[in-house]
């Protein structure tokens, strides 16, 4: 390479350069791609992370109502069964009391509704009716006495109040039951579209991540043969550094050369008793030759 004539060593040195910038700057521009893919990645990073508590905290609610449905179910449970034995013990008090009396008061109940249905429903005379609007009448007021005469019955009286109340707290139950099952399903509903945004941003941010992969390789790639090409330009430069101080020392050898010469021909006209200038007198001082 040294043999190589110096104007296409600073040509080929040229070419290098200006490939070399453009190396350079195509890596820091996949560089800079990939600090802004880096930056979008995290900061979807902290929104996967972010979600994940909130789903994690919806789970816990939904976790938690539901322990609260269960138990809630089982007191409404109990105070149902508590209801039905009451409701039995009742109708068996009930029984009991219309035997003693001779009025069976459901069997009177039952008939009434019979003879109001027939009274709206079937065409009858003036009469007929007035007559069945009597039978109604007298029934009500049998049923009435009944009521009121069970009614005072102190042990009837105490079974139809905590009927009563156990049926208000079964419904009071049950519809916390059903309050607090809502509030479990709109958990579930919200920790189930946070698990559909979070899939999303989970490939979203492995995506970014195999590019930023590839992107690196490249860069990679396009570093080292901008080293590679920086590298041939030191190399070069030493050569061309080299061939000018070969040159610059040949052109110095030439230039004494020439004085000496120039000199030897004034002292020859010296020595044939030439008259010389005070020019030539320098030109023998300097070549030594006075």
């Amino acid at each position: 390479m040294d043999d190589e004539p110096l104007e296409d060593m600073v040509r080929k040195k040229d070419d290098l350069q200006e490939k070399a910038n453009h190396l350079k700057k195509s890596r820091d521009q996949l560089h800079d791609q990939s600090k802004k893919m880096a930056r979008e990645r995290d900061e979807l990073n902290a929104k996967v992370r972010q979600m994940r508590n909130q789903i994690s905290e919806h789970k816990k609610k939904r976790d938690e109502y539901n322990e609260r449905v269960k138990h809630a179910k089982e007191q409404r449970n109990e105070f149902l069964t508590h209801h039905l034995d009451l409701k039995k013990q009742i109708k068996e008090l009930e029984r009991e009391r219309a035997s003693n009396s001779g009025v069976n008061v459901n069997e009177l109940k039952q008939y009434l509704r019979k003879l109001e249905t027939e009274q709206m429903t079937q065409p009858m005379s003036a009469q007929k009716e007035k007559k069945l609007i009597e039978t109604i009448k007298g029934i009500a007021l049998k049923i009435k006495e009944a009521d009121e005469k069970l009614n005072k019955d102190p042990k009837l009286k105490k079974a139809i109040e905590e009927e009563k109340l156990t049926r208000q707290k079964a419904e009071k139950q049950h519809e916390l039951v059903e309050k607090m099952a809502k509030k479990a399903q709109e958990e579930h509903q919200e920790m189930l579209e946070l698990l559909k945004q979070l899939d999303k941003l989970v490939k979203r941010t492995t995506e970014i991540q195999e590019n930023i992969v590839v992107t690196k390789i490249e860069a990679d790639k396009l570093h080292k043969e901008f080293i590679d090409h920086v590298n041939n330009i030191h190399e070069l430069e030493k050569n061309i550094s080299s061939s000018e101080k070969k040159k610059e020392k040949k052109k110095k050898l030439a230039d004494v050369s020439a004085a000496q010469k120039e000199a030897d021909d004034i002292f020859e006209r010296f020595k044939r008793g030439e008259k010389l200038s005070t020019e030539d007198l320098m030109v023998l001082q300097k070549a030594g030759l006075l």
